[in-house]
């Protein structure tokens, strides 16, 4: 295992994934997250291995891409990798285990549920508790494909479930700020106090909170789908 350097001019290019590839290795995964900073909601970490047959234009660090671009290509990578997973972890074990933790947790689940199974991993400027070979990269979604892929994956996954969370928790703006800490998203949590989906080890959540409302159980978010329709 080895991190690389920062890079002076950054590029996405799949340049590692086919030194990779030279060396043998037949199934190399980009692992990233997004949501780290949120204050609600959990971390959601995704992980693809890109087919060479089938190249995809455009891959770039999420946060640079605009919404339509980043639900686009995120449709394009499910259609034409060689294998993608999606995994998250909750806002309890976030507070259980600190978000950097989370953050890594999320990210080994998402390489452990590729199918086919990776032979290599590369993370963005982490190293996961993993048995297969792994390799950090500084500002990896800006410069890898794979990790891009990734990082667009997760993005638009967690964009999407915070949308469908603002009609459970209406008032807090979820579809808009993503859970972020936003004047809008401090304003409803002074005026209407923190869900139990927010993250109570965040400090603007604690300062909201009239107790650490251990006694709150998280709900399901949509319960016809625990009856998988």
């Amino acid at each position: 295992m080895r991190a690389e350097p920062a890079v002076g001019t950054i590029r996405c290019e799949d340049l590692t994934e086919r030194e990779l590839r030279s060396q043998g290795f037949q199934a190399v995964a980009g692992v990233d997250e997004a949501g780290r900073g949120s204050l609600f909601g959990p971390v959601v970490a995704a992980a693809v291995v890109l087919s060479p047959l089938a190249p995809l234009d455009g891959l770039n660090d999420s946060k640079q891409l605009d919404p339509q671009t980043r639900v686009r290509l995120a449709g394009l990578i499910r259609e034409r990798a060689a294998a993608w997973s999606v995994a998250e972890v909750d806002a309890a074990t976030i507070d259980r285990i600190n978000i950097y933790q989370a953050s890594r947790l999320a990210m080994k689940r998402a390489v452990e549920q590729l199918r086919p199974p990776a032979d290599f991993v590369l993370v963005d400027a982490v190293f996961l508790d993993i048995a297969l070979p792994q390799r950090a990269l500084i500002k990896g979604d800006a410069r890898c494909h794979a990790i891009a892929a990734a990082s667009i994956l997760a993005k638009v996954d967690r964009d999407l479930l915070l949308e469908r969370y603002d009609s459970v928790y209406p008032g807090y703006g979820l579809a808009q700020h993503k859970g972020y800490f936003t004047p809008e998203h401090a304003g409803a949590l002074r005026r209407l106090g923190p869900t139990p989906l927010h993250r109570f080890s965040f400090e603007p959540v604690r300062a909201c909170a009239p107790s650490r409302r251990s006694d709150l159980l998280q709900p399901s978010l949509f319960p016809e789908d625990e009856n998988g329709s």
